[in-house]
């Protein structure tokens, strides 16, 4: 049993609505709080069940949107109300995780903090937990430390990470700098990164001391930064609170923390990298799903929901079905159908990421099916 690290918290960023698996995943019922590999769990609740052992139960914070603290508290009843972060709109990474950053700081001011998305699939938990607790060792040497997966293909749905020298640090044989992060290629560039070896996908996992975090944001932005000390200076103080947010949480600039604190710290040389070896999926479009649901095999037609009614003759892919509509397939291959009460999806595996296109082009038009 790994035992909880005693200044190290977890922070759960739960936001966004998966746009790339609409209609699946609205507004009201995002990514995270699905259950998309059949463990009879949503991933949120996945997430905070391999960080309870590193950290605690008691040690995990969650920044999510007012609209989902509801079900955000109905999926975690361990988590302490002190420990939902709401944000009152959403403003990108940065400000998600800056924000319990420098709450946590206040609270405890060299505490570690992990933060770790929501909506990811994680198996052999103890090659994670192996990977975290090295991270935790070169955040303890003050270097903001990622966790990069090794590429098993040539994806052009991933950013990368070229990692540069070794990195010597006690309890962390795997560390590694960072030269640079890069973002998603094309398939010619994805070809010749997956030959290379040195580059790493990005999983969108950070580890640091909080104030070291907080020193990047403040150096690449600082009226973003000077904007989270204010929440933070208020935010334990239910009186002075929601003035504070009110005044502050719309200005902040909405932006990645890629941008803010991983792509600098890399620039500068205080950005590091453990590989991680378990299996992980971003579960980013169908095409994931559709493959983490058939376990690989290509000929297979996954079929996701309990009410599901599906025939099939030499068809494979994905069906999603929240109706009681009968759905026949008949001779097609990497089919993806999402058929839900409002709204059906029809495309291909190969065409899945193009499905953000639609979502925005449904934002133009106003029709309320997000």
């Amino acid at each position: 049993m790994t035992e909880p690290v005693s200044d190290f918290y977890s922070i759960i960023p739960a936001g966004g609505i998966g746009s790339r698996l609409w209609p699946l995943s609205r507004a009201d019922a995002p990514k995270f709080l699905h259950d998309l590999t059949g463990s009879g769990q949503t991933l949120l609740r996945d997430t905070w069940d391999r960080l309870a052992p590193l950290s605690g139960p008691d040690r995990i914070a969650v920044v999510t949107g007012r609209a989902h603290r509801a079900a955000v508290e109905k999926e975690l009843p361990g988590i302490a109300d002190a420990n939902v972060f709401l944000e009152s709109e959403p403003r990108e990474s940065t400000a998600a995780i800056g924000l319990a950053a420098a709450i946590l700081s206040r609270r405890e001011p060299d505490v570690i903090v992990g933060s770790f998305p929501a909506d990811q699939v994680i198996r052999v938990p103890h090659l994670f937990e192996w990977a975290v607790q090295q991270a935790i060792a070169v955040a303890r040497e003050g270097y903001i430390c990622t966790i990069g997966i090794p590429p098993t293909e040539p994806s052009i749905g991933f950013g990368y990470i070229k990692k540069a020298g070794e990195l010597i640090v006690d309890g962390a044989p795997e560390a590694a700098m960072v030269e640079r992060f890069v973002e998603k290629p094309n398939l010619a560039t994805a070809k010749e990164y997956f030959a290379d070896r040195s580059y790493l996908w990005n999983a969108g996992m950070f580890i640091a001391r909080a104030d070291v975090l907080l020193g990047e944001i403040a150096e690449s932005r600082p009226q973003l930064y000077a904007g989270l000390m204010d929440l933070a200076e208020a935010w334990d103080d239910h009186a002075a609170r929601g003035p504070v947010v009110d005044r502050v949480w719309p200005t902040l600039e909405k932006i990645a923390i890629d941008y803010t604190v991983a792509e600098p710290a890399a620039e500068r040389g205080r950005l590091a990298v453990i590989p991680g070896h378990f299996d992980w999926d971003d579960v980013g479009d169908f095409a994931s799903l559709a493959k983490l649901n058939s376990h690989g095999r290509k000929n297979d037609l996954a079929i996701l929901g309990s009410n599901a009614r599906v025939l099939a003759d030499s068809a494979s892919g994905i069906v999603v079905s929240q109706t009681k509509r009968v759905i026949s397939l008949i001779g097609v291959k990497d089919i993806v159908v999402v058929d839900t009460p409002d709204a059906l999806l029809v495309t291909t595996s190969e065409n899945a990421q193009r499905v953000k296109g639609v979502v925005d082009a449904l934002k133009l038009t106003g029709r309320d099916v997000l």
